[in-house]
């Protein structure tokens, strides 16, 4: 195999090693050997001042070339116009942080901090508040690309985990393990005598999974109004109520005489839900995959009083067929009232 010739399209540092590498190594030639083949290698257009006899001095005159002047601006101007695409959108990070070590490389950026701009000028535009929170945080102490690397994949794990508008996901009842379900067309005998809601298998399954949709792409705890829309039946999450002699009244679950919770599409149905972190008080963050919450609704039709997501080990029957309750209530919370996110698959 005959060694590339230098032509500018290529760093001196790495060209010269290479050279070294091929003919010390390989071929056990001295040094003025090797400085002797290199120039001959150099392309015509490059013109080099007389007198190099080593290989640094080479390496120097390279470098004062403006072909080197050339090659280092046009790899910044590589690294401005380098945009990270997570794997979610087709992306590579593994692919995408060599490009960015090798543009460093080539462009000779050494400095930590100018590395870290262009880094962040890297990033995606949208969750920009995220992003831009979170870089600034992990990478004030960083004085290494090594460390920079580091906490740029902990950034890109955090992200990937982020629940985003129209994601399906499950909700894991914390005290029993079980995921809330429906089933299409299964109605409950009392009540509003729509679909019925439960926690049933231990293990996320078609009729556990839901659609979470809210306003923006990413849903935050400071502020939130979500929609959960059961997958299989197409209908929403909610409470139901009905119309009685003297106003509105919402229908009691069938067995605990608690809020009942059903899958409907009826304008009777109330389908807006708030979450809080259970675990953190005033959490400020987005919601991410496995976040435990708690799920509560206002009751707009009684002084827009606030209830509570809960399933407990009551049951209720069915024909033949036993469901493990799932209610609202407006008592203390607890353990029953904390469901865990799990996202199955995010729409890119």
């Amino acid at each position: 195999m005959d060694f590339p010739k230098y032509d500018g399209s290529k760093h001196p540092d790495e060209w010269l090693d290479d050279a070294q590498k091929y003919f010390c190594v390989r071929q056990g030639k001295s040094e003025e050997y090797i400085v002797y083949i290199a120039l001959s290698l150099i392309d015509s257009i490059i013109k080099l001042p007389t007198g190099i006899d080593n290989i640094e001095k080479l390496r120097n005159a390279l470098k004062e070339d403006i072909s080197f002047t050339v090659f280092k601006n046009t790899n910044k101007r590589k690294l401005q116009s380098l945009k990270y695409n997570p794997e979610r959108k087709g992306g590579d990070t593994s692919y995408f942080i060599s490009t960015f070590r090798k543009l460093c490389y080539n462009a000779e950026i050494n400095n930590i901090e100018e590395q870290k701009r262009y880094l962040y000028k890297s990033l995606p535009n949208n969750h920009f508040d995220y992003i831009s929170n979170e870089f600034y945080e992990k990478m004030k102490n960083v004085n290494s690309i090594n460390e920079l690397i580091k906490r740029f994949e902990e950034i890109v794990l955090e992200e990937s985990n982020l629940i985003r508008n129209g994601s399906v996901v499950a909700l894991k009842h914390i005290a029993t393990g079980k995921y809330l379900s429906s089933i299409n067309n299964l109605c409950y005998t009392t009540g509003s005598k729509t679909q019925i809601l439960f926690v049933g298998s231990s293990e996320p399954v078609p009729n556990s999974l839901w659609k979470i949709e809210f306003g923006g792409e990413l849903a935050t705890y400071a502020n939130n109004s979500i929609k959960l829309q059961h997958v299989k039946s197409e209908r929403l999450l909610g409470i139901y109520c009905i119309q009685i002699r003297y106003g509105y009244d919402y229908c009691k679950s069938p067995s605990t005489n608690h809020t009942e919770v059903s899958c409907s599409n009826d304008g009777y149905l109330n389908g807006d839900w708030k979450f809080n972190h259970s675990k953190l008080k005033n959490h400020q963050g987005y919601l991410k995959s496995n976040d435990i919450i708690n799920l509560n609704i206002e009751k707009r039709y009684d002084n827009n009083k606030v209830e509570f997501l809960r399933s407990h080990d009551i049951q209720f029957t069915i024909g033949n067929d036993t469901f493990q309750e799932v209610v609202c209530h407006n008592e203390r919370l607890g353990g029953n009232d904390e469901a865990m996110v799990h996202r199955t698959y995010s729409r890119s």
